[in-house]
């Protein structure tokens, strides 16, 4: 087990502002007719995503400049820390703008995305709505919260499963054909679409209670939703029923299936 030489809950306030003020130079470019360019892989980036990331990259140096840090774009350009990322213990994983297609279509849904990965398992995590001005964090067990538009943190937690059916929240840009053959198979009462990781967060607050993705992800797109739904006392597990882990080569997931209670 990896020690570290400082209390990461400790951390989740600086983490947070962060994130927040991350999220505020995307507003200010959101405002803006920015311009979109594709990626090697054919996703979008936008000055967003970089001047987010480049604030965050910043503040974590600040923050832990011994830790590794794997943000999306700089991994998008080959830049990543040296070393094996299944050998680091710790490290942080960025998504500076989760959501670079619903931040194109102008919807909201949208986030910035900041994860301490520990031992493969994501620890810390801070969620930042920009639009709706929300925050859920959480690090460790019990400890998930949002924060609505300023005010007091509100503790959150999973629910148990309704009698009358799941509440199912799916992506809103990239559903599987799978996802629809794998809910045939459940009781189902509501299916939610949303986009980014808010998918994790409706889990969290219990407003949802099952989230299955049957496509590609990376590791930065779900650290940080994935550590706010452990702190909220559900689970991320693969299809073969074993937990998400990150650290992996090239930080892509298998398909997984978020659970609440």
């Amino acid at each position: 087990m990896t020690s570290l030489s400082f209390n990461p809950a400790r951390l989740l306030p600086d983490v947070a502002a962060l994130a927040m003020a991350a999220g505020r130079a995307i507003m200010a470019i959101y405002q803006t007719d920015f311009a979109v360019t594709a990626k090697d892989d054919r996703s979008p980036v936008t000055a967003a995503d970089l001047a987010a990331e480049a604030l965050i990259l910043e503040g974590l140096a600040q923050l832990t400049p011994e830790l590794p840090v794997v943000a999306e774009e700089v991994a998008a350009a080959g830049r990543l820390p040296a070393g094996d990322p299944g050998q680091w213990g710790a490290f942080w994983l960025v998504d500076p703008l989760d959501g670079t297609k619903e931040f194109v279509k102008r919807n909201g849904e949208f986030t910035v995305n900041i994860a301490l990965v520990v031992d493969g398992t994501p620890l810390l995590g801070v969620v930042h709505t920009p639009v709706r001005n929300w925050l859920h964090q959480g690090c460790g067990p019990g400890t998930a919260s949002v924060v609505r538009d300023g005010g007091p943190a509100r503790p959150i937690a999973v629910r148990p499963a309704p009698a009358q059916g799941l509440t199912v929240v799916a992506s809103r840009s990239h559903r599987a054909y799978g996802t629809e053959q794998y809910l045939a198979s459940l009781k189902i009462d509501t299916v939610v679409a949303a986009g980014s990781s808010l998918k994790f967060c409706l889990g969290a607050e219990g407003q949802a209670d099952l989230y299955p993705r049957l496509g590609p992800t990376c590791e930065w797109d779900t650290a940080a939703g994935h550590a706010v739904v452990l702190a909220a006392g559900g689970t991320v597990k693969t299809f073969d029923g074993d937990p998400l882990r990150y650290g992996k080569p090239g930080f892509l997931n298998p398909f997984f299936v978020v659970k609440g209670g």
